[in-house]
C-alpha cells in the first residue's frame, strides 16, 4: 500500500515521451528542463502528483529504452511513495538537467554501487547495471531492463535482456542489445552498436555504425540491413528501427 505523504526532498530520476511530455492524467503534461512545477491538493503515488524513481532503471517499467528521454529531478514538498518499486509522487518537481540513457545508466550503476557490494563486471539480475570504465573494458547485463556501460577505450556493453540498454562511451566502443525490445547506444567516436531482438533500435554518434534486423512476430529474422551515422539520411543521436521492408526508419 502507498504510505502517505511526507514532507521531505529526494533526487530521482523521470523519463519522458520524445517531446519531454508525460502520458499520465487526463491529457499529456509539457516539461521544460530547468523549470520548477508545483501542485496542490492531496497527493497519491500512481494517482496524483509528480512521478518518479528514485532508482534509475526503474523508469523502463513505465518507459521504454528507446525513443524516451531521462533527466535528474528533484523532488519536494508532499512526498508518497508506491511501495513495489522506488516510484514516487510529490507535489513539487524541479526538471534539474536532462542525462540521456548513457547518464541514467551511469546514474544506475552509481545507484547499485553504492548500495551493494561490487561482484564484477557482469550483472545477471533484473534490472541489474554493470560498468566497465577500463581499456578494452566489457560489461555484460543479462537481466530484464538490465543496463550495461563501457566508457573506456574500445570497451564493449552488452544487454541480453528484455527491454536491455547497452551504451558505449568511449572511442570505437561497441554496444550491443539483443534482447526483445532491447536499446543500444554508441556515442564514442568510431563507435559501433548493434540490435537484433525483436523491435530493437540503436543510435549513434556521427560517424557511428549502426546494424539493425527485423524480425517478424514469429521472431524469425527477416531483414537486416547496416548503415553509418551521417550517410544517406540517417541523422547523429536519434533512435532508429529497422522496418518490415529493410529500411532505416526513426523510432
Amino acid at each position: 500500500m502507498p504510505d502517505q505523504p511526507q514532507e521531505e526532498v529526494v533526487t530521482s530520476y523521470k523519463a519522458f515521451n520524445a517531446d519531454l511530455t508525460c502520458t499520465g492524467g487526463d491529457k499529456p503534461f509539457q516539461y521544460e528542463v530547468g523549470k520548477t512545477y508545483e501542485m496542490k491538493g492531496p497527493i497519491k503515488a500512481c494517482d496524483r502528483g509528480f512521478h518518479a524513481c528514485e532508482y534509475p532503471l526503474n523508469v523502463f517499467d513505465y518507459y521504454p529504452p528507446a525513443g524516451s528521454r531521462f533527466a535528474l529531478v528533484e523532488q519536494g514538498g508532499k512526498i508518497s511513495r508506491e511501495g513495489s518499486d522506488t516510484k514516487l509522487a510529490s507535489s513539487r518537481i524541479t526538471i534539474k538537467a536532462e542525462i540521456g540513457l548513457a547518464g541514467l545508466i551511469k546514474a544506475a550503476i552509481e545507484y547499485t554501487f553504492s548500495r551493494a557490494r561490487p561482484e564484477g563486471e557482469t550483472a545477471t539480475g533484473y534490472q541489474g547495471a554493470a560498468s566497465a570504465t577500463g581499456y578494452q573494458g566489457a560489461a555484460s547485463a543479462t537481466g530484464d531492463q538490465g543496463a550495461a556501460s563501457a566508457t573506456g577505450y574500445q570497451g564493449a556493453a552488452s544487454a541480453t535482456g528484455y527491454q536491455g540498454a547497452a551504451s558505449a562511451t568511449g572511442y570505437q566502443g561497441a554496444a550491443s542489445a539483443t534482447g526483445d525490445q532491447g536499446a543500444a547506444s554508441a556515442t564514442g567516436y568510431q563507435g559501433a552498436a548493434m540490435a537484433c531482438g525483436y523491435a530493437g533500435k540503436a543510435m549513434g554518434a556521427l560517424g557511428n555504425a549502426l546494424f539493425l534486423v527485423y524480425r517478424d512476430d514469429d521472431y524469425v529474422i527477416r531483414k537486416a540491413a547496416a548503415a553509418i551515422v551521417g550517410e544517406n539520411g540517417i541523422k547523429p543521436d536519434t533512435w532508429y528501427s529497422l522496418s518490415a521492408e529493410g529500411e532505416f526508419i526513426e523510432a
